[in-house]
């Protein structure tokens, strides 16, 4: 019988390997993406972390027993400290005022993303939330294993790409899926559905958020011909 990461993993093959392709990863591997698009994107993901940190933290708190909820806290202090560490060496590179991102206002797609897990987090049950928490470690995984073995040791992108190639994340990243398999065994074919379907959904918004950074996408002006 497959896991429930083995079933979400083949059910997102396509879509994984099309976020491993984005051209933003490509020129991140190549170190030729321009740095407005790398700023957009890290101005972005740390706004992101902050909530993805608050969704880690409500599933250590609805986790089933001592050692998931310790995973769970520790994975949302992990998040904090990298926004914190990474975030900052490049906010500072790029002259962005690290207090000034409480006035930053989230593109389209960070706050569709963000408000999902929130929402998954609050209203659905607890092994819906891991479900679609799961895509965040998984693809980040991917794509700085992919890049990692593609960019040169002068990529200027290099303190990123070892950040999400490290072993240890990698090691995180497993954690994660075994609980999340461990979390699907027992329950109703039903409610795997819905894990499925929470999985697949956040793997949607990884794709949008990486091509929105690429892109520039933001939200509409009201300028224009009105009708």
């Amino acid at each position: 019988m497959h896991s429930f990461s083995d079933q979400a993993h083949t059910q997102t093959a396509r879509l994984r390997e099309a976020i491993r392709y984005l051209p933003f990863n490509r020129e991140l591997a190549a170190g030729t993406l321009a740095p407005e698009r790398f700023r957009r994107y890290i101005v972005q993901d740390a706004l992101y972390l902050v909530q993805f940190s608050r969704a880690l933290a409500i599933a250590a708190a609805k986790a089933p027993d001592a050692a998931t909820v310790e995973v769970f806290a520790r994975s949302a202090q992990a998040a904090v400290a990298v926004e914190r560490v990474l975030h900052e060496r490049y906010l500072a590179e790029f002259g962005i005022d690290p207090g000034a991102l409480a006035e930053t206002e989230p593109a389209p797609d960070c706050l569709a993303y963000t408000s999902f897990l929130l929402a998954t987090a609050h209203q659905e049950p607890w092994e819906v939330l891991v479900a679609a928490l799961l895509p965040c470690f998984r693809v980040y995984w991917e794509v700085g294993c992919q890049i990692a073995k593609e960019a040169g040791l002068d990529n200027p992108y290099r303190a990123w790409i070892d950040t999400y190639a490290d072993p240890q994340f990698g090691e995180a990243v497993e954690v994660v899926t075994a609980i999340a398999n461990k979390a699907a065994e027992g329950v109703t074919a039903a409610l795997q559905t819905r894990m499925l379907a929470a999985f697949v959904r956040a793997t949607q918004y990884e794709w949008l958020f990486w091509d929105g950074a690429y892109q520039g996408r933001g939200w509409p002006t009201g300028t224009g011909n009105s009708r």
